[in-house]
């Protein structure tokens, strides 16, 4: 199996309040498996696809600490990552670390404030399926400072923005070595003032209309109802613990 592409998305994982009951609604949405790690990961849990790795989740540590999912991006150098992240006036939130052999990360937030971590592959190497029912298809930032986002992560990951546009609004697609990776938009007067920027996630399903019904059964909430959107039909969703993320039924 290659190696993940460094500067990609390639990892996804809830920090939540209740781990037990966010096993018991992610299992049932995306018909995941839960695989529970020992006490020396701290019960961190791995939910698989089909028995391949889609995204993880584990406690929270932090007093006051949201329920949150974060994004993750390859790398092959996670301390470079690290001093590039200072250089574009961004913070090192938790210091590069190595976890056991599996791999080695780090947690920053941008010039904005968005929190985002790099994942330097151990033997743990990611997700290692997307773009199907139950697992990632794409992942988005939301700032209110777009040209310094464009400038940063273009600094730290080499990423290009390019201008494009999404139901008449204006949207950045981000490409790495010419290839689009993920997304961007503003976050203009709509958005909350107490909302802060952040990196959004989205799961791909095979029907928006009935995950998002079924998201609601077994506890959680919608935030943005089922939308149709030129790239599919997406729904904003919250977990039982209040952990955000986004579903998507690709056009056909």
């Amino acid at each position: 199996m290659n190696p993940p592409t460094p500067g990609v998305p390639n990892w996804v994982d809830l920090g939540t309040a209740d781990l037990g009951d966010a096993i018991r609604f992610y299992t049932a949405l995306f018909g995941w498996e839960a695989e529970v790690s020992g006490e020396e990961y701290g019960g961190y849990t791995t939910f698989r696809l089909d028995g391949r790795a889609t995204a993880g989740a584990g406690p929270l540590y932090g007093e006051g600490q949201p329920t949150a999912w974060s994004t993750y991006v390859a790398t092959d150098d996670a301390d470079e990552i690290a001093a590039r992240v200072e250089a574009a006036g961004g913070k090192v939130l938790v210091a590069p670390f190595d976890v056991m052999y599996q791999g080695r990360m780090a947690a920053f937030l941008d010039q904005a404030g968005a929190p985002f971590s790099v994942w330097q592959a151990g033997t743990m190497r990611g997700a290692d399926i997307f773009d199907v029912p139950g697992a990632l298809t794409w992942n988005e930032l939301t700032t209110r400072d777009v040209e310094g986002s464009a400038a940063f992560y273009g600094a730290v990951f080499g990423w290009v923005a390019r201008e494009s546009s999404m139901n008449g609004m204006d949207y950045i697609v981000w490409e790495h070595e010419g290839r689009p990776i993920a997304g961007m938009q503003a976050m203009d007067g709509e958005w909350p003032d107490d909302l802060p920027p952040h990196w959004m996630i989205y799961f791909a399903v095979a029907d928006c209309d009935d995950s998002a019904a079924y998201a609601q059964s077994l506890g959680g909430r919608i935030v943005q109802p089922p939308t149709t959107l030129p790239i599919g039909r997406y729904a904003v969703l919250d977990d039982p613990q209040g952990g955000t993320f986004s579903i998507l039924q690709p056009s056909s």
